[in-house]
């Protein structure tokens, strides 16, 4: 017997796109105004996209409202992103400055994303997306050749990005796309120089999808239940984590020294090699999930940082009598948002101690974020494995790999 329709089950979950998306590297504070020039940047990309459906009965997909799964790889080009430092008072007695524009260089960014729609009709979609990846460029920091790049420090790096998106659907299959998108690069602090670089870049794309047959697209607009969807699996709960992480850091007052205080026949002058110092945290959360997707919740975390006594070190050639203590301690809002065993965590830290030196109390903001993604092993009994970003008013801290277990 040949069946006429293809099941409902197998239509209309592959689709491609490709845009492009011309824009500007922000400057995110008066020190990089001083030094980054020239801005703007340019950056295409293609992707394979997933489309979940009602049929195939996944009820985070439900409550999501039928996201788009997928990868992407993406080309910028940042060459004509120009940086250079004129003289200034604090540049430190040793700085020199140099004959020719810095560039950030090029780079090539692999990602995973996930797409949630806000607005789905017949032929309009408005949608937001994260994206997560690893980037590479092949023209970093170097005091030979490009010693003004503060920007990317390191070859391989890390790379975040948000997006909002209207895609209109002129024929079943083929759509404009059109959107706003933000996209980060830097090492996590795992090298130096890392101030990261933020574009924020309008973007103009064309996405192809398979064909969806009209129970499949009805059941889109409508936002419906399928009848193999279970939402009786989930009851409102309170729980508790908790966890130790180990990551590494390059020291801010390292990069400070070697740039701008150390002599020019010091060993560490203007070096593109630093000691990646060992950083570690535990965690203790109080967690509420309210809906299948979402918990909220407070936490205590603390953390320990090896290069306290490198800081100190630094604070006593400068002059500071400071006190300083390689341990911290904060008070955190959390939130985290489910889909099946992967998760996105954010947090908003407030330290209750921290006495990390003076370049510290001038660089920090008395408050600190974490994001992560997190994979929770269903048959480990609520043992997970998280990677996160430690960051001061976006500014990355250092880089970590968390583990942790569901009390």
């Amino acid at each position: 017997m040949v069946c006429a329709e293809v099941p409902d089950s197998t239509i209309g979950h592959w689709g491609v796109a490709v845009d492009a998306a011309p824009g500007i590297v922000l400057k995110a504070d008066d020190y990089e105004s001083m030094w980054l020039k020239d801005n703007g940047a340019f950056t295409a990309g293609a992707e394979v996209r997933y489309q979940t459906l009602p049929t195939d009965g996944n009820a985070f997909d439900r409550d999501y409202g039928y996201p788009v799964l997928g990868a992407g790889v993406r080309y910028g080009y940042y060459r004509g992103v120009t940086m250079h430092k004129s003289p200034a008072p604090d540049w430190g007695p040793y700085w020199t400055e140099a004959g020719y524009d810095s560039r950030m260089g090029n780079v090539l960014t692999a990602y995973g994303f996930f797409e949630r729609p806000l607005l789905r009709k017949k032929r309009w979609l408005v949608d937001y997306r994260l994206n997560f990846g690893v980037s590479y460029t092949a023209h970093p920091y170097s005091p030979g050749n490009n010693v003004d790049n503060e920007l990317i420090g390191s070859r391989w790096g890390i790379y975040v990005g948000l997006g909002m998106h209207g895609t209109y659907f002129f024929h079943p299959q083929w759509g404009i796309r059109a959107g706003l998108e933000f996209a980060h690069n830097s090492n996590g602090g795992m090298n130096r120089p890392n101030k990261g670089s933020n574009l924020l870049a309008p973007m103009l794309g064309v996405v192809y999808r398979e064909p969806q047959n009209a129970k499949a697209q009805d059941a889109l607009l409508k936002h419906g239940d399928a009848e193999n969807v279970n939402l009786k699996g989930f009851k409102k709960n309170l729980y508790f984590t908790a966890a130790v992480g180990v990551g590494g850091k390059v020291l801010l007052e390292d990069w400070l020294y070697t740039q701008f205080n150390a002599p020019p026949e010091d060993k560490d002058y203007r070096t593109p090699h630093f000691r990646l110092r060992p950083q570690y945290s535990a965690q203790l959360d109080m967690m509420y999930r309210y809906a299948r997707r979402w918990a909220s919740g407070v936490g205590a975390d603390v953390f320990y940082s090896t290069g306290a006594k490198r800081i100190e070190e630094l604070d006593k050639y400068y002059g500071y009598n400071l006190r300083h203590s390689p341990w911290s301690v904060g008070l955190a809002a959390k939130h985290e948002a489910f889909y099946g065993n992967l998760s996105l965590n954010l947090s908003l830290g407030f330290y209750v101690f921290r006495r990390m030196g003076n370049t510290a109390k001038w660089e920090e903001k008395p408050y600190y974020e974490r994001i992560g993604v997190k994979y929770t092993f269903p048959k480990l009994h609520g043992l997970f494995l998280a990677c996160n970003v430690k960051a001061h008013f976006t500014k990355a801290d250092y880089t970590e790999v968390i583990v942790g277990v569901k009390i």
